[in-house]
């Protein structure tokens, strides 16, 4: 098992996990918004509840149960993250990112992150699934300081923090799409916009959004993403298209409405994981 001073309070919370994984899992996976029975489908699993683990932010949203979960899927072993920690809860950066943190000291070298979005490409319908392939960050928090130790002011250096130039990995995305294709599900390949919630997105900013490029709106996941790549692990997002955004249709925006769609939607994705597994376990991507 991995141990990095770069957590903080890490140790103890990997002392209380140990137990759960004799061996480090390969890959780690956390759950978005109405997602969270894929956990379910894991062989030979161990749960603890995050409310359980001194010292280990707690999920306060509904849809995230706030569990984590050792077992194996399709030869592969995890780490399940059952529900996240996100920015409007109140927790700062440096607590959103914990638990990739605690995942990347646990051994795994791979990260797959889901959430559920707002469609804003005219393509994505509510029950879509998005690849994401890029992301405009506007959480308007600092991205490159996680885990430094800087002093006052900060330096100024133009560092290069994604080997491929986007936190996501091609080889990854290019695996999701042939396990796509193998099970006949459509996968749209987009650019995921966050903002910080609570609140959802106004039409104003939908319409920005679109000038920019953005294809699906979030709360969460880049920061997630940005700290996976940090640490030298593969990542590859997935998000469940819940709702059109703001403006886009004639229907107030809605949580209630996120877990309907998610859950109408799981057993399709649930699909598209488990053969993305598959095939990076036999090595076919």
């Amino acid at each position: 098992m991995m141990m990095t001073d770069k957590i903080p309070h890490a140790e103890s919370v990997l002392k209380i996990l140990e137990p759960l994984f004799p061996e480090p899992p390969q890959i780690a996976l956390i759950l978005g918004s109405g997602l969270g029975d894929f956990a379910r489908r894991l062989r030979n699993s161990q749960r603890i509840l995050t409310e359980d683990i001194p010292g280990y932010p707690h999920s306060t949203v509904p849809g995230h149960a706030g569990a984590i979960i050792s077992g194996e899927l399709a030869g592969k072993r995890l780490v399940c993250f059952q529900g996240r920690i996100h920015l409007y809860e109140g927790y700062p950066v440096e607590t959103v990112v914990f638990p990739v943190q605690v995942a990347a000291a646990l051994g795994a070298k791979i990260l797959i992150l889901t959430n559920a979005s707002g469609g804003i490409h005219r393509n994505l319908e509510p029950g879509s699934l998005m690849l994401i392939e890029d992301q405009v960050d506007l959480q308007f928090r600092p991205r490159s300081i996680v885990g430094a130790k800087h002093a006052s002011p900060l330096p100024i250096t133009r560092e290069r923090i994604y080997d491929e130039g986007s936190p996501y990995s091609l080889r990854l995305m290019e695996a999701a799409e042939s396990a796509a294709l193998r099970k006949k599900i459509k996968l749209h390949r987009g650019v995921l916009g966050a903002l910080t919630g609570p609140s959802y997105e106004t039409p104003a900013e939908v319409r920005m959004w679109m000038r920019l490029g953005v294809d699906a709106a979030c709360m969460s996941t880049a920061a997630e993403a940005a700290e996976g790549a940090r640490l030298g692990m593969e990542v590859l997002g997935i998000s469940c298209i819940t709702n059109r955004a703001a403006g886009l249709n004639d229907k107030p925006l809605d949580h209630a409405e996120v877990i309907v769609v998610a859950n109408r939607v799981k057993k399709t994705f649930a699909k598209l994981l488990t053969e993305i597994m598959r095939m990076i376990e036999n090595g076919e991507d």
